[in-house]
């Protein structure tokens, strides 16, 4: 029975990122006229509701392997699951994230709605790069205390994040910059980039409890404290960065 309680948690991350599929497909764009008779497209506010449901998803995600290490009964099939559900809430929901609000971006403009969908396909690239990063991760018995890439559970949070800006944001300049096409399709580049690169990431688990092994990771709990009281939603790029940022500047043992 023990065994089946990790499994439970991992089935739980991929029902969570099941539901935020369909919230964001149900976040088709739609036509508001204005006080002046002027007519704008709008992103329906159903959309946060999948970057909701992906925060939810990381939670149970941390949770399947810490209750897996605590009852001490990781397994294989454990692994294969948790990278199953891992590409459905942290590659496919952010990929379709991506693919709203690049539709949204190029609605802005004249005749925008009716653009090619060849000019959507590129925000897939996301899911794709996760798998290919999840399937070499799991034939790698390397990646204990550090990570090859950027971790998928990281990059989809990032993107999940940025409805939530979107939406609850005060700043003018973060708002047309999430609805600029080549925002998103840099986004969409570096993000799958680093998902599939062989840089050094640091994973942030604690081999020890002194000080000098784990001040990297000290930093960053500081840092994502300080965010959030600071920049609220935006926290989660800013420490999305300084946690690339701190990965490549440390002297990474070999992973």
């Amino acid at each position: 029975m023990n065994r089946l309680i990790p499994n439970i948690f991992t089935l739980f991350n991929l029902f969570l990122g099941c539901m935020a599929i369909v919230a964001v497909m149900q976040s088709s764009l739609t036509m508001s006229i204005e006080a002046d008779g002027s007519s704008v497209v709008v992103l329906p506010e159903k959309i946060y509701m999948a970057s909701i449901l992906v925060a939810c998803a990381a939670v149970i995600d941390f949770l399947d392997g810490f209750v897996a290490r605590l009852l001490k009964t990781p397994s294989e099939l454990g692994k294969q699951l948790d990278s199953l559900a891992d590409v459905v809430s942290f590659g496919v929901v952010p990929g379709l994230i991506a693919f709203q609000f690049l539709r949204f971006a190029y609605a802005q403009q004249e005749d925008g709605l009716d653009i090619n969908a060849l000019w959507l396909l590129p925000a897939f690239v996301i899911p794709c790069a996760g798998a290919y990063r999840l399937a070499r991760f799991n034939i790698d018995t390397s990646q204990s205390y550090g990570f090859k890439g950027v971790p998928i559970p990281a990059a989809g949070i990032l993107i999940a994040s940025f409805p939530l800006i979107y939406w609850y944001t005060t700043e003018e300049w973060v708002i047309k910059l999430l609805v600029n096409k080549w925002f998103w399709y840099v986004v969409i580049i570096l993000i799958s980039y680093l998902m599939i690169s062989t840089l050094p990431m640091m994973a942030l688990k604690f081999k020890n409890v002194t000080i000098k092994d784990n001040w990297p990771k000290l930093v960053m709990l500081l840092v994502a404290v300080l965010a959030a009281i600071l920049f609220q939603w935006l926290a989660v790029p800013v420490v999305f960065v300084v946690y690339v940022i701190l990965s490549l500047s440390l002297k990474q043992e070999k992973v």
